[in-house]
């Protein structure tokens, strides 16, 4: 039996997750169980619960096969719990280092209280960490061991479950469950702490209370749901009322209920406008039921409006509270006066269009910050032109990209007042990346953020623990991604690091990559196609290499020695060179470029067609191997710098041990695997396969129609996925050749 059980409920936090898992398997103390309990969660949580519970023995995944709310949950967890202690964790919060073993320990110094007490901080997305500002209450001063009344102060901790240990007897026997509600916590730890005869506390941080920005707990949420907080404090009372022993806490507890509603009343961003006043007559209803005998109010203008919710006299407060909200006008012209400031700084004509209705059947399109009409917008654009066609569909191009605009494509370019007025009136915008700064999200425009890989390295967020990669404002960062109503995502992998890294309210589309549509679906012929437009001849093996940028090498350095590489692999291989222009004009160089041995393709906008041409991949941390998969052709990873790069860039996986293929660290490695073919035998093969399952999960072909019909037609029902043994894609150059010569 274990000494510690931890009951984590897991809802909707498959970006939070594995974070918190790993802060639990991660301590230097052992002796613990992981109750996980997936309350039915709609994401990819559950999945991430049966990865660890498979490589970890101490984790015990309960699915429930319905949503019950964290308090159920919390249920859930505790029948299963087996230790001599019950802990609870929020699964977007993680334990700091040694909590563990700091609990353990000072439960042995306390001889086995009912309950401990420790402290947490709140953490925030740009890495302040917040220290608990009651802290104070948890100095060890005075007996080691004591009960409530020797120390009530307790009582003005914030009302959470996950900053305690209670023994599993004690639970037992005072018969403690979670309720149903939003507010489930507060009967909970004013029941069990009025209870218990034998309390301690430890003085450390113990738990990281992660403020999610994005809104994710009822607090941050504008509801009627607040009035849950009226159940859970009759449940309080009910408690009392049926242990007299416990009849001395009515007054505290009193007090803290009256204080609980002030508070909900108060802050704003709980209450809808409407709602306020019958939640006001309920309160005061309450104050008047639970008045204790002799009770006194607290002095002063807190005093006061306790005197008013006793009479009821809601207008009275409400004039009590005015000047609180004289301040807050104030504070809210001061920040129109700067929304204008800005407004006239982004134009008078862009003022004006916004103004105008949305057009409702008008889309902007845009990629790579303007600079190509390609990508999963391109793809997106095309199925809508299918399926819709009446929606306009409008590219928004840069000056210097006008030229390599698709004859047939619509397009505004960027700054004019004919991009300013698309961007004011569009009533879809869809980007791979973010529009500027200058953009106003307006109330029914719907933004579509499509990116543009998976992620290898990091992104977002998680750039701040790497500063030497970034000279990024995070703040603006999300202040852009705010902006996002869909967030498209090709595989449960990319899906957890965006909801973490972009931590705003927008809905995961989980579709697969529309670009990728394109592998999955093409022909033989348009497989040949792609080839001969690059000057391919019929039994030419032909080797793509698309190198990732480095963002702290302040300019290109390549890896690879191209014309040896060229030389070696002979005649019959071509070098498809994307990513950068190659370096230096030597006279071999340009003689085996002439010879079309080496074909600079970094300028090709369509990089599907150079998928489809090519026989294999060479890349080193491009998102390109993840597109790439999708064809099953061989893929070789060339990393002659990885140690350098994941400790630099930080990366999500480790890509020499979890690769889509063969691993080359050296030019001679990697000669050696393109000329023995060892790049596609059976163990390249049997990598590749699991690779491409766990990030090829979604696509299948259909990823465009997907989109299209839920973001522009509005259909809530996802079109069903193709089973992955099930699926096609287009055929290699080999095979493509041979059914040409069949037919």
């Amino acid at each position: 039996m274990p000494r510690l059980s931890l009951v984590v409920p897991v809802y909707k936090v498959q970006g939070y997750l594995p974070e918190c898992l790993d802060s639990v398997l991660g301590q230097d103390y052992t002796d613990f169980e992981i109750i996980a309990v997936d309350d039915c969660s709609p994401d990819g949580s559950g999945a991430i619960l049966d990865q660890y519970a498979e490589r970890d023995p101490r984790i015990h995944v309960i699915h429930l096969t319905e949503n019950v709310g964290l308090g159920r949950a919390r249920n859930a967890g505790l029948e299963r719990a087996e230790g001599d202690y019950v802990l609870f964790l929020d699964s977007d919060d993680t334990l700091s280092d040694g909590a563990l073993a700091a609990i353990s320990d000072r439960l042995d110094a306390t001889g086995d209280p009912e309950i401990l007490v420790y402290d947490y901080a709140r953490t925030y997305w740009d890495g302040e960490v917040r220290t608990n500002q009651r802290a104070d209450l948890l100095s060890s001063e005075g007996p080691d061991v004591f009960r409530l009344a020797d120390r009530p102060e307790l009582l003005d901790l914030l009302q959470i479950v996950w900053n305690k240990a209670y023994r599993r007897d004690f639970i037992s026997r005072t018969g403690l469950t979670f309720p149903p509600g939003y507010y489930e916590d507060a009967p909970w730890t004013f029941c069990s702490l009025i209870s218990a005869e034998r309390i301690a506390v430890l003085d450390r941080v113990c738990v990281l209370y992660r403020q999610r920005r994005e809104g994710g707990n009822i607090l941050k949420t504008v509801s009627r749901k607040h009035f849950d907080v009226f159940d859970q404090y009759a449940r309080v009372f009910d408690f009392i009322a049926a242990r007299p022993e416990l009849d001395e806490w009515r007054g505290p507890l009193f007090r803290k209920m009256v204080d609980h509603y002030l508070t909900v009343l108060e802050r704003p961003g709980r209450l809808p406008q409407s709602s306020r006043a019958e939640f006001f007559h309920r309160a005061s209803a309450d104050y008047r039921a639970h008045l204790p005998e002799g009770f006194q109010r607290p002095e002063g203008g807190r005093g006061h409006k306790y005197a008013m919710l006793q009479r009821d006299a809601y207008t009275a407060l409400t004039g009590a509270t005015a000047a609180v909200k004289f301040r807050r006008r104030v504070r809210t012209r001061a920040a129109a006066a700067v929304s204008r400031s800005r407004r006239s700084a982004i134009g008078v004509y862009y003022q004006s269009q916004l103004r105008l209705p949305l057009d409702e059947n008008l889309a902007l399109f845009s990629a790579y910050w303007s600079r190509s009409v390609s990508c999963n917008p391109a793809a997106i654009a095309a199925e809508l032109a299918r399926l819709a066609p009446g929606i306009r569909r409008v590219w928004a191009v840069r000056a210097d990209a006008v030229d390599r605009v698709p004859q047939g494509v619509e397009y505004v370019r960027v700054g004019s007042r004919a991009y300013w007025s698309a961007v004011a009136r569009a009533k879809y915008l869809v980007n791979n990346v973010n529009f500027a700064d200058a953009v106003v999200k307006r109330e029914g425009q719907v933004h579509l953020q499509t990116h543009h890989g998976t992620p290898l390295k990091t992104m977002g967020l998680d750039q701040q623990k790497y500063p030497a990669s970034t000279n990024m404002n995070f703040a603006k960062l999300l202040e852009r991604c705010d902006r996002w109503d869909f967030s498209l995502s090709s595989n449960r992998f990319s899906t957890a690091v965006w909801e973490r890294v972009y931590p705003c309210s927008y809905t995961s589309l989980e579709t697969g990559y529309p670009r990728n549509d394109r592998l999955v679906n093409a022909t033989a012929d348009d497989v040949r196609r792609a080839r001969a437009a690059l000057g391919l001849a019929d039994g030419t093996r032909a080797v793509l290499y698309m190198p990732t940028h480095r963002e702290y090498q302040p300019g290109f350095t390549p890896a690879l020695d191209l014309a040896r590489l060229a030389d070696e692999l002979g005649p019959d291989v071509t070098l498809l060179m994307r990513g950068h222009y190659f370096y230096g004009n030597s006279p071999h160089i340009a003689e085996l470029r002439r010879s079309g041995r080496i074909v600079d393709v970094s300028g090709h906008d369509r990089v599907e067609e150079l998928y489809l041409a090519a026989d294999a991949l060479v890349t080193d941390y491009s998102s390109a191997m993840f597109d790439y998969a999708v064809l099953d052709r061989p893929i070789i990873i060339y990393a002659p710098d990885w140690d350098i790069y994941s400790a630099v860039r930080g990366t999500y996986f480790n890509l020499l041990e979890e690769p889509p293929g063969a691993v080359a660290t050296t030019q001679t490695e990697l000669i050696r695997l393109l000329g023995s073919r060892e790049y596609d035998g059976p163990d390249a093969t049997e990598r590749r396969a699991a690779f491409r399952r766990r990030f090829c999960e979604f696509d299948d072909g259909r990823a465009a129609e997907r989109v299209v019909r839920r973001v522009f037609l509005g259909e809530e029902s996802m079109l069903p996925f193709v089973p992955f043994t099930e699926r096609s894609h287009a055929p290699t150059p080999d095979q493509a050749l041979e059914l040409v010569e069949r037919a």
